[in-house]
């Protein structure tokens, strides 16, 4: 297991002096964003804001990308997904608002370039660690195919479960099944009651399905059902890219969203339906009315063209 070594000594010729923590990680090199295999949501995300309290010791930092987690702990801090490339210097300035102490580790939610494009930021003594699945997606990256950017893959990868850390600081890592990839990990911060949902939760709305990297829209509802029924004792939700946290009942009630537009896919495409026409005619409760069907999801057939592709394959 890597460690980050905290202490930098430098000599001078009047005596010694120490940088301790977050001074001590220098940049290790910026990758460009990926445009292959670990492609993201794309441009246009507001640049990274400032570092906003969850819980104790348990931080989110927005923008450029997706929500970064920030978690203090006695040895040094975990993050949880590290935005868009060349971000990594943002981020650090955000924790260093809160604590001096360095990173010690860095947990991706899944492969997109948007949640690890500034892993190579980091030292190559952070350990970072994700679902097996998502390590081999990233292998295949372009962001990391250059030697010098290879410390920003994965050191350790886990298959349905992992714990890392001790006692009130324990972190557990889980994997249900595929989902907005197929290697999405929900991170949960146990004693604070929290959870990063990744964008598995990315918003209030159609979630973007990356067939390329293993999605299913039909795994989709079912992927979270099991999550809810695995996952014990949270509160709050941290989402993929939403400006506020959630609640355990929003992530519940998405779970049920793509439950129904599943269902209206099926029975759309049975009834001999376009995607855009399957979309003109979703009926869905009323708790549903603020959740975005529009934009950026298959133009107006919306995630109904990508489930169409899947049932017929079937």
């Amino acid at each position: 297991m890597r460690r980050i070594a905290v202490l930098g000594v430098i000599l001078g010729a009047g005596g010694l002096a120490m940088a301790v923590g977050l001074s001590a990680q220098q940049p290790a090199g910026q990758g460009g964003r990926d445009g292959g295999q670990g492609r993201g949501r794309g441009p246009g995300f507001p640049p990274v804001g400032a570092i906003e309290k969850v819980a104790n010791n348990l931080y989110t930092i927005p923008g450029q990308g997706g929500n970064t987690a920030a978690f203090v702990t006695a040895n040094g801090v975990v993050l949880v997904d590290t935005k868009l490339a060349n971000n990594g210097q943002a981020i650090l300035d955000q924790v260093k608002t809160v604590t001096d102490k360095a990173v010690t580790y860095i947990i991706n939610t899944h492969t997109h370039g948007d949640h690890t494009g500034s892993n190579d930021f980091f030292p190559a003594s952070v350990e970072i660690v994700t679902q097996e699945n998502t390590g081999t997606n990233m292998q295949k990256m372009a962001a990391f195919q250059e030697a010098a950017k290879k410390h920003g893959l994965p050191d350790k990868t886990f298959k349905d479960k992992m714990t890392l850390l001790k006692g009130n600081e324990s972190i557990d890592l889980f994997y249900f099944g595929a989902a907005h990839t197929n290697g999405d990990a929900f991170v949960v911060f146990r004693n604070a009651r929290v959870m990063h949902a990744g964008d598995v939760f990315a918003t209030k709305g159609q979630p973007l399905i990356d067939m390329n990297n293993g999605g299913s829209g039909i795994a989709y509802p079912e992927t979270i059902r099991r999550a809810v029924a695995g996952i014990k004792n949270v509160d709050t939700v941290i989402t993929g890219h939403s400006n506020t946290t959630m609640t355990w009942q929003d992530f519940v009630d998405y779970g049920e969203f793509n439950k129904l537009f599943l269902e209206h896919a099926r029975a759309s495409l049975k009834a001999g339906k376009t995607a855009e026409q399957a979309m003109a005619d979703l009926k869905l409760p009323d708790k549903f009315k603020a959740y975005n069907l529009t934009g950026g999801r298959g133009g107006p057939g919306g995630n109904f063209n990508v489930i169409f592709q899947e049932l017929q394959k079937k």
